[in-house]
């Protein structure tokens, strides 16, 4: 049924995608798709414009025309089969694919280093504790979550990042992934069942100087905000050259 309403409406020319506005959504209406954020049906936004703070480049407005009228049951039905997509990769963990089986990695032991071979110029040594590390894969019952340190990293980071498993990894429980291609509100409920059964003790969320990385740490605030929890965290920027440019205490 079409009516005359209020209704969101993005500005492709000013539109970078990077994706801010998708968590901002609870009704999850916008998308990032093909680069640009993108309203999924008409009937799924309510018009109230909460994006509209979140878009660094003033591309949403707030619009009143001819438009299908919000349907709050869709709505529903639209979030619940979205958080469905995500049970059966969980499902089928321990025998699905290898590379989403639970493991935990141990350190070496100091006598297993004084034993390796002595060479002139030492490998780095992983500090990498489990498996697996895609916030998809991750589910929230597994057993490294437990009273973790968690470093949350968009999947650019460890690749401009020389030093990444020595200064940001060891010690801490990762989880990697693109808050402008995935599933921001599947990467919201994930984060807000970890928080709530995990007792996660701090949170690092490290992302590169681009637009689209500043969604990361706004998915993990609004979990935060979905458990009802407050958890040490700090956003560390760095650039594609693989330098921190700041860092910033988010919430405590």
């Amino acid at each position: 049924m079409k009516v005359t309403r209020k209704i969101i409406e993005i500005d492709d020319e000013h539109c970078d995608g990077c994706g801010q506005c998708v968590p901002a959504c609870a009704e999850g209406a916008i998308q990032v798709i093909d680069g640009k954020a993108r309203l999924v049906a008409e009937k799924y936004c309510d018009g109230l414009g909460a994006c509209l703070g979140e878009c660094p480049t003033g591309a949403l407005s707030i619009v009143e025309r001819e438009v299908e009228e919000f349907d709050e049951e869709a709505v529903e039905e639209y979030l619940s089969s979205k958080g469905q997509k995500e049970s059966p990769e969980e499902a089928t963990l321990p025998c699905g694919c290898p590379s989403a089986q639970i493991q935990s990695f141990a350190p070496p032991a100091s006598c297993e280093e004084a034993n390796e071979p002595v060479i002139h110029q030492k490998s780095p040594v992983s500090a990498l504790s489990h498996w697996p590390v895609q916030i998809r894969l991750v589910p929230p019952t597994a057993p490294f979550l437990k009273g973790a340190d968690l470093l949350v990293a968009a999947d650019c980071t460890p690749v401009a990042y020389p030093n990444f498993h020595q200064d940001f990894l060891k010690g801490r429980i990762v989880m990697v992934g693109c808050p402008k291609f995935d599933d921001v509100q599947a990467y919201i409920q994930k984060f807000a069942e970890i928080f709530t059964t995990a007792e996660i003790k701090s949170i690092t969320v490290v992302v590169i100087d681009v637009p689209c990385c500043e969604g990361l740490p706004v998915i993990v605030e609004k979990a935060m905000e979905r458990a009802s929890k407050k958890i040490p965290m700090e956003k560390v920027v760095i650039s594609e050259r693989g330098e921190v440019l700041r860092k910033e205490r988010l919430a405590a």
